[in-house]
Order: C-alpha cells, then structure tokens, then sequence
C-alpha cells in the first residue's frame, strides 16, 4: 500500500468520472489531496454546497493542511505555477510516495523530493 497524493486534475477527473481512472486500484492506498483540489473542483463545476458527490470526501481522502507555513513555501517554488507548488508541497508535507498527475509539465519534474511524480499507476 502507497499513500498516494491526487493532483486537481486528478481528483477532478475522478469526481466528474471525466476519464478512466480505475478507483478500485487506488482504494487500496492511502490517497491524499489538497483543499485547493476540492476548491478547484467546487469552482470549476459550480457545486451547490452540500454536495452528496463530496459527503464523504474525508472518508476516501487524507486532507493535507493548508496553512501558512505550506503558503510560503510554495511561494519559493519549484515552479513558476503557484497552485502547482501548492499541491507539490502538499504531497512532500504528506509525506506521500506517488504524486499522481496528468499535467506533463509536472511529470518531467519526475521526482519532487522524495515523491515520484507518475501519470498513472502502471508507468
């Protein structure tokens, strides 16, 4: 078992079910994720608050604090994308083993820190 951290594309695409990402090949990890990624989510698709799709979002996914000291940090970097080093940070501070992505700006990072950055599980 892995702890796995969802980017918001990820996560989106999982939520709107937009791809086919097998959910059943990532029940079996930890999985983690970014409040930006349900603020992102929620915007992007205009959800009414409750939502039933996200009831239970804390049951299938670890949130990793938001707070200021992760702010400052992805304010330094490592790209010139400030949601993109949020969600870096965000897996690091997680200490997560797999960052899951679709961005390929993202995936030739290939490694931040000690998280490998992959575009799916089998790769």
């Amino acid at each position: 078992m892995a702890k796995i951290f969802l980017d918001a594309n990820i996560f989106i695409d999982l939520v709107e079910k937009r791809k086919s990402i097998d959910s059943k090949k990532l029940r079996i990890h930890d999985l983690y994720l970014s409040p930006l990624s349900v603020h992102i989510l929620t915007y992007l698709y205009k959800y009414k608050i409750p939502d039933e799709r996200l009831a239970d979002i804390d049951r299938f996914f670890k949130l990793v604090s938001f707070d200021t000291e992760l702010t400052v940090k992805a304010l330094g970097g490592p790209t010139s994308d400030f949601e993109d080093n949020i969600q870096l940070h965000s897996a690091t501070e997680a200490e997560c083993d797999i960052f899951l992505t679709n961005d390929q700006k993202l995936l030739k990072l290939k490694f931040f820190g000690k998280v490998e950055l992959k575009s799916s599980l089998e790769s």
